[in-house]
């Protein structure tokens, strides 16, 4: 599988038990990416390494507990500690209407309605009610509001993002 295929959903940060459980820092928002069943490849240094399918999960707040299919002894889950868990790309489901995947905003190079160049996307925070677009260009940053009012365009072939800034946003 090429590495450009697969998306990071978490870090295996430790052991957990002698049978084998790796717990790992959970990037995803849901823990359905850990389903048992559903296969996930093991990453170093943005490398390929393996491919496990997942035997049992266990949420523990930012964490889960996994059971990897072939990994079942303490000795055997040390040597994934510090790898990268990650999915293919394809297994996801297509997003609504309207709507992306984070990986798909960072990165795009964002404008204003009017052509003014704000710069490119490098990060997205959750807030209580919407999400938040860090838009940096050279030392400035920009936070926008992933809201449909702002949010006017968004181009993944063009890899680009326009925006109606609301007053007061203006740089």
């Amino acid at each position: 599988m090429h590495e450009d295929a697969l998306l990071p959903i978490g870090k295996v940060v430790r052991t957990h038990g002698t049978k084998g459980y790796l717990k790992v820092f959970s990037y995803a928002e849901s823990p359905a990416f850990f389903a048992p069943g559903k296969k996930l490849t093991l990453t170093r240094q943005g490398k390929p390494v393996q491919s496990f399918e997942i035997e049992s999960s266990s949420p523990q707040k930012r964490y889960i507990l996994l059971a990897l299919k072939g990994i079942t002894s303490i000795e055997a889950a040390e040597k994934w500690v510090g790898c990268q868990v990650c999915t293919d790309k394809t297994s996801l489901p297509e997003p609504e209407e309207g709507s992306y995947y984070w990986y798909q905003i960072i990165g795009l190079e964002v404008s204003t309605v009017d052509g003014r160049h704000l710069g490119r996307v490098t990060a997205i925070f959750p807030t209580g009610s919407n999400d938040v677009y860090v838009v940096r260009k050279d030392k400035k940053e920009l936070l926008i509001p992933a809201i449909e009012s702002v949010v006017v365009d968004v181009d993944l072939k063009q890899r680009t993002l326009r925006v109606d800034l609301p007053e007061g946003l203006e740089q």
